[in-house]
This record gives C-alpha cells, sequence and structure tokens, in this order.
C-alpha cells in the first residue's frame, strides 16, 4: 500500500508547521478488504479507509483541506468525479482544544490496484499502476 506514506509525505510537504512537528500527523488504515477474482492471475486491489489525525494543529483546517484535495485529484480522482460518491466520501471530526488548538481526524475510503504478472522464469512482476488521469 502506497497511498497512506504518499499522502503523508504531500501534506508535511504542504504545511511548515506540521513539517516542523511530523509526530503530529498520524495515519491510520481501517476497515481494509482485498478485492480478487477467480480470473487468471494474481493482480488483485486493496480497498480500506484511511484515517489520518493531526494533533494539537494550530493552523486553519483550510491549510490541511486543500492539499488533501489536490492529493485526491492525482490519486483517489473518483472521490472528486463522481458526485453520488464524493457527497459524505471524505469524513472529519474535530475536537476544538481551548487553547486555539485542534485535533483533526479526516477518513476517506481508498483504492489501490495492483497487478501482478508472471513472468518466463516464474517469479512475479508487481506493480501499482497510477490512477487514470480525469484530466482534473
Amino acid at each position: 500500500m502506497n497511498k497512506p506514506n504518499s499522502l503523508r509525505d504531500h501534506l508535511l510537504a504542504a504545511d511548515p508547521t506540521l513539517a516542523q512537528n511530523p509526530e503530529r500527523l498520524l495515519v491510520f488504515i481501517d476497515e481494509g478488504n482485498i478485492r480478487a477474482t477467480a480470473a487468471p492471475g494474481l493482480s488483485f486491489e486493496w480497498l480500506y479507509t484511511l484515517n489520518i489525525i493531526i494533533t494539537d494543529y494550530a493552523g486553519h483546517p483550510d491549510n490541511i483541506a486543500i492539499p488533501l484535495l489536490a492529493w485526491l485529484r492525482r490519486n483517489q480522482p473518483d472521490l472528486l468525479t463522481n458526485i453520488e460518491k464524493g457527497k459524505d466520501a471524505i469524513g472529519f471530526e474535530a475536537d476544538i482544544l481551548g487553547n486555539d488548538k485542534v485535533d483533526l481526524s479526516i477518513t476517506m475510503p481508498l483504492t489501490e490496484r495492483v497487478i501482478v504478472k508472471r513472468l518466463p522464469d516464474e517469479s512475479l512482476e508487481v506493480t501499482h499502476p497510477p490512477e487514470p488521469d480525469f484530466g482534473l
């Protein structure tokens, strides 16, 4: 699974206060599944809910939402292009702390395709193809 670390790196690069305190950015995978079929080959798809928790955040939540949406455009565009899916795909909870800080939890469903090819020498080649480009 590559997307959790990719998003983590993206958010750290986008927000200097997070970059200074990366331990405040927690990433969890919840409710994961592997989808595979009985078709020939071993290719499959990871499906899971990604939960990002940012603790003691003093910036405005927009500073997290905007780079998150930019990352989704490239890495999970169906959450933005599918109106029905997108209505409630990105959830959040916030604990407003008394000292002008917030604990923010953001959840979203992610998928990752894994293509597995058997090579002539019987070894396996595993690749993670990029998401379709919808021109966003």
